[in-house]
């Protein structure tokens, strides 16, 4: 060391200068807790960047007061040449798995049998979603964290101390945020699941993709991949998250429950998943499986099953381990999504939108209990960046309702027969040259005619959620379509009973309660029209919207970009898409012929509802009862109030009907206020808005078509 580097470590700092660095760290650590434990700031992103701007600035000018645990070291470690090998205090054991009912109440018998217990006593559990992550052990001693590893084999991990500390959510000190919680034990082995969240898991893949890297075969490689990461700053770039779920050795502090260690380690600072719940016998803890099976496809986190642990501690003594794994908890595992098969061909289908999407067609499989035969390539760029080819075998993933889709071939299982996928530039329907505009990854049919865009328009307009037209289904739109009786949606309104005649399976009844469910449609919403219309990026909420926004028709096609993007929710591409949209000349004629056709919109009365919910917002997701969640949210702008798509700390309310979608976990972390449909309600009628009134008003009743209205 250099004279001047010893001269400015004897240099004196001024204790106000000490004060404030010790303070900031304290507030800092506040907020962060605050921000990852409790999804609750109490300041803005900026002031706490201030707090954090400060810090550095101090720390910079008198770097002797850097500490270990001080927030500005989260990031700051030179590449390492290996991994450490670091034996856990007690075993990090993996648990046994059950596949269904009857495997988890005979986990439930074997352990009544080895207590001696009587087969009908009921045991209390713990159960928690299983996150499909990495485990990691967290050693704090004396409230700082000292040493982070992987589970390796159970006994001895791997040291990713420098990698776990790039985490947000891992405070780098244990604190008492709270009077009334209980004094942190001189040394805590904290076990928990580091995890990436599904949007970064597809931000990721997406950057590997586009760099010809393969891509990670789901999230918890991704986190692994990530834990292992020699530079740290690497790491950091990923924003893995955890969940803390139990505790190893601890020195200091006597547990008696596993419930008692989930409610304290978030006391002191240990981020817990918020839906542990604490069950009372083992059918309960089924219920909370099939529960958490319905939200698995809307949390924003991978799960793969449910954790289930006796909750008395001193029964986990008696009941002791077997070789490899634990006696008194178990995994209840779901049905799994991904899978391998093989790639048989691929064809290209024709969007609405003229849109052209490769689709394989597969060697048919069992994928979470549906059996999968065609999956999504997305777009040429895809299959192009996988180096996909007809032939392969490839990893194959399916949640819930969303269409299968391809994830990476398995290049290791190639024999040399694979087939180069062949992207067309002409539409494989109607021949017309492809286009595919700058930026856009997507190739696109322009003719307006092209048989299958015509299909696809006509079964959109005529769907429930915009003209709702009953009967009009597949089958109809494309003979329709075929024998020439309807080029654009606009002809339903000029057609005969005796054109439907014509129509396979059609008698003359069949053909008149269609062409009365066209007659039916002419009254309608201006929010359901704007949706029917199928402008590009302009869904049901979005229609609604632009609806109570212009009013009318003619100000919504007058519009400009600039009157668009100040709506919130417009960007500047939905915004041009619906300029667009209106300046076409064939739009154009169509929406004069619907008009022509005697489509009215139902107006407001003069006795409006009262704007009760001025100044309120509102989110819903679920299905509703006595709404769809269209007519709830036109009703709340009917109100006064305002709507949303998007779950932000910002918003009043979210509004939960059953199987609630990932809106719900992004309010329970914002500390949105939940409401259930009847609570819903129940505000409503506080305001003095009951159903009779909503009902009352004329008019209002053709604008909610749903259940509520049901006699």
């Amino acid at each position: 060391m250099d004279e001047v580097k010893k001269d400015e470590l004897r240099r004196e700092i001024p204790p106000e200068i000490v004060d404030r660095v010790k303070k900031l760290r304290e507030e800092i650590e506040y907020h962060n807790y605050r921000y990852y434990v409790l999804d609750s700031p109490v300041i803005s992103d900026a002031e706490y960047d201030a707090l954090m701007r400060e810090l550095k600035e101090l720390e910079a000018k008198y770097p002797e007061l850097i500490t270990p645990d001080s927030p500005t070291q989260r990031v700051g470690f030179k590449p390492a040449e290996g991994f450490k090998e670091v034996p856990h205090q007690e075993p990090m054991l993996s648990l046994d798995d059950a596949m269904n009912e009857e495997e988890v109440r005979e986990f439930d018998k074997r352990i009544k049998r080895f207590l001696n217990l009587p087969e009908d006593m009921p045991i209390e559990y713990t159960v928690e979603p299983k996150i499909d992550g990495v485990a990691v052990e967290l050693v704090f001693e004396n409230s700082l964290l000292t040493v982070a590893s992987t589970r390796g084999d159970g006994y001895v991990g791997e040291d990713i101390t420098n990698n776990i500390k790039t985490i947000k959510t891992i405070p780098l000190r244990l604190r008492k945020f709270d009077e009334n919680t209980p004094d942190i034990p001189m040394r805590i082995d904290v076990r928990g699941e580091v995890y990436l969240n599904k949007d970064e898991f597809k931000r990721i893949n997406e950057e590997r993709i586009a760099k010809k890297e393969i891509p990670f075969a789901n999230p918890r490689n991704a986190a692994a991949g990530s834990l292992r990461q020699l530079d740290p700053q690497i790491t950091a770039k990923r924003r893995l998250d955890i969940f803390c779920y139990g505790i190893g050795y601890v020195e200091g502090y006597s547990f008696g429950t596993q419930w008692e260690i989930l409610q304290t380690l978030p006391k002191w600072g240990l981020k817990v998943n918020p839906l542990v719940k604490l069950v009372s016998n083992i059918e309960e803890a089924i219920s909370y499986h099939h529960q958490i099976e319905a939200l698995r496809d809307s949390l924003p986190y991978e799960i793969d099953g449910v954790v289930i642990k006796v909750n008395d501690l001193s029964l986990w003594e008696k009941l002791g381990t077997k070789a490899r794994s634990p006696r008194y908890a178990i995994a209840y595992k779901f049905l799994p999504t991904q899978t391998t098969t093989l790639l048989k061909d691929v064809v290209f289908q024709v969007g609405r939108t003229g849109a052209v999407t490769p689709v394989a067609i597969l060697e048919p499989v069992k994928i979470g209990g549906v059996v999968v035969e065609r999956a999504t390539l997305h777009n040429e760029d895809f299959i192009k960046n996988l180096d996909i080819k007809i032939g392969d075998y490839v990893l194959v993933q399916r949640a819930g309702d969303v269409i299968p889709e391809i994830v990476m071939p398995i290049k290791e299982r190639r024999t040399g027969q694979e087939k180069e996928i062949f992207f067309p530039r002409h539409c494989p329907i109607c021949g017309t040259s492809l286009v595919k505009k700058p930026g856009e990854a997507i190739w696109r049919c322009p003719n307006k005619g092209c048989y299958a865009q015509g299909v696809r328009r006509l079964l959109h307009f005529a769907s429930r959620n915009a003209m709702n037209i009953e009967g009009l289904g597949d089958k109809v739109a494309k003979e329709l379509i075929d024998k020439e009786l309807v080029q654009d949606p606009s002809d339903l309104y000029f057609l005969k009973v005796e054109d439907f005649m014509k129509l396979s399976g059609f008698a003359y009844k069949k053909a008149k309660n269609l062409w009365q469910a066209i007659q039916k449609s002419k009254k309608t919403t201006l929010g359901k029209f704007i949706y029917a219309l199928g402008i590009r990026h302009v869904g049901e909420a979005m229609a609604q919207i632009l609806a109570e926004k212009f009013k009318s028709l003619e100000k919504l096609k007058g519009a400009t970009m600039a009157d668009l993007i100040s709506i919130p929710g417009v960007g500047e591409e939905v915004a041009r898409s619906i300029v667009e949209f209106f300046k076409d000349k064939e739009n154009e004629r169509m929406i004069e012929r619907l008009l022509s056709a005697g489509i009215t919109f139902v107006e407001k009365e003069e006795e409006e509802l009262p704007k009760i919910l001025e100044g309120l917002s509102f989110v819903f997701t679920g299905a509703l009862d006595n709404f769809t969640r269209e007519e709830a949210k036109a009703l709340v702008l009917k109100l006064g109030g305002k709507v949303s798509d998007t779950v932000t700390r910002n918003v009043s309310y979210i509004v939960v009907g059953k199987e609630p979608g990932s809106k719900y976990q992004k309010a329970l972390a914002y500390g949105v206020k939940t409401l259930s449909e009847a609570e819903f309600l129940e505000l409503l009628k506080e305001k003095g808005i009951t159903l009779e009134k909503i009902k009352s008003i004329k008019g209002e009743k053709q604008e909610f078509s749903g259940p509520l209205f049901q006699k």
